[in-house]
């Protein structure tokens, strides 16, 4: 936790490779100090087919699931500061956006959680 994924068009791809994409995320969520370093991860989902509307021709959109327990103005500051970096990084495209969501830690389960070992039920355990 957290898992940072990035919907976008083929073409943002060509324009910067995967790693600079996930790089940029994985460095401000790892600089707002809301998580720790191993926990934080980012993958990218590139599409082939996609519509957009007249005259827009990419997107990409970065949907954050966060464990709950931050505040609003916490949870908004990431997605401006991802929005930022993404902005310097594609000055061009047409459509960048950036969600925040919560897991709900009453209804959330990990392999360590269901450790048999793992006592405290630390989400963290064995890792």
């Amino acid at each position: 936790m957290p898992h940072f994924i990035i919907d976008c068009s083929q073409d943002i791809i060509h324009q910067r490779t995967p790693d600079e994409l996930m790089d940029a995320i994985y460095e401000v969520a790892h600089a707002t100090g809301l998580f720790a370093p191993n926990d934080i991860k980012v993958r990218i989902q590139p599409y082939q087919y996609y519509r957009l509307g007249n005259g827009k021709k990419n997107f990409l959109h970065v949907f954050g699931y966060i464990m709950q327990g931050r505040s609003t103005e916490q949870k908004a500051d990431l997605s401006k500061q991802i929005c930022t970096r993404l902005s310097e990084l594609l000055p061009d495209i047409s459509f960048l956006s950036v969600s925040i969501s919560d897991f709900e830690a009453a209804t959330y389960s990990n392999k360590a959680l269901i450790d048999p070992e793992n006592m405290d039920k630390n989400r963290h355990f064995g890792l």
